[in-house]
């Protein structure tokens, strides 16, 4: 009898398939191999916090602030509810600071004060955030949202630390800030001077007056709402504006400026109309006590404290 094809094949396909399931358990066991060695490598990459710490200190002393960065993440990835993992966040913090990477400083300062609220280190946290801001502040041609962020950050470490070792530079750099900020305004205003934008020059000014009355900027804006309303013919408010000048800043150049201007119609400085109650001459007559000192390039270089760790870490 002839042999069929169909049948002479059988034999060899189910060796062919029991030779496959043979080598699952082989499979099974090399893939279970595989997650073992992947396991111990994991683990022979995890070194103690303590160590860990201790070389970052070391390249913070030797200048390798980028590596130092690295050990603190390696604490808080490894070590993430150890105690060393707190004093490496804001070390963390404080070597981005000094490397100049300002984004990562206030962003670990930040997750710091989230995590750590009310630890020793939390006003020095607040600083650090300043400081990453006060760094970026642009020139006053360019936008000031910079520094507008240093001066809301460095007023919170005056607001809420008020008796730490940081409060005093941060008036300093709010002092700084808002110099700066103030200067802009003046410089806008000035645009809208030139241009005869009156009402628009008048709201930049008196915005200098209202917002940022200890700044050197104050007497000059005061000069300009006298010019302003001067060129617009309203005469009461050109004198009130430097009377209020004249008040505060009676040995100005300023001063004798606007005092001329008005002499050009026999005009002079008079609170009159302008100055009654309630009215915003008045009001800023009373809010200003004089310009704060001129900032100085003393102010805008780093302090001691900017340089020096956190004293907990």
């Amino acid at each position: 009898m002839a042999h069929s094809p169909l049948r002479a094949r059988r034999p060899a396909a189910a060796l062919a398939l029991l030779a496959a399931v043979s080598t699952l358990p082989l499979a099974g066991c090399m893939s279970s191999k595989d997650t073992d060695i992947d396991a111990l490598a994991l683990a022979s990459q995890t070194e103690p916090a303590d160590v860990l710490y201790n070389q970052g200190l070391a390249n913070l002393e030797g200048g390798r602030l980028g590596e130092a960065a690295k050990k603190f993440e390696a604490i808080d990835k490894q070590h993430p509810y150890s105690e060393f993992a707190r004093k490496a966040l804001i070390m963390r913090a404080f070597a981005s600071y000094r490397s100049g990477d300002y984004d990562e400083a206030e962003g670990s300062a930040k997750r710091y004060l989230a995590l750590y609220p009310g630890s020793e280190d939390a006003a020095y946290a607040q600083y650090i955030i300043g400081l990453s801001y006060f760094r970026q502040m642009p020139d006053i041609t360019r936008d000031q949202t910079d520094t507008a962020k240093a001066v809301q950050a460095m007023q919170e470490v005056v607001d809420r630390y008020p008796n730490s070792e940081y409060a005093e530079d941060a008036r300093t750099k709010i002092r700084v800030g808002s110099d700066q900020l103030a200067g802009k305004e003046m410089q806008v205003g000035r645009y809208y001077l030139e241009r005869r934008e009156y009402i628009a020059a008048i709201n930049r000014f008196k915005s200098v007056v209202d917002v940022f009355p200890k700044t050197r900027h104050v007497e000059e804006a005061l000069a300009r709402l006298t010019e302003a309303y001067y060129a617009m013919g309203l005469t009461q408010e050109a004198q009130a504006a430097a009377s209020v000048l004249g008040q505060n800043f009676p040995d100005s150049p300023w001063y004798k400026d606007s005092y001329a201007l008005l002499q050009t119609q026999g005009l002079q400085p008079s609170a009159g109309r302008g100055g009654g109650a309630g009215s915003w001459f008045s009001n800023a007559a009373r809010r200003l006590t004089g310009a704060s000192d001129p900032v100085t390039t003393a102010d805008t270089a780093p302090s001691a404290l900017e340089s020096r760790p956190p004293r907990g870490a």
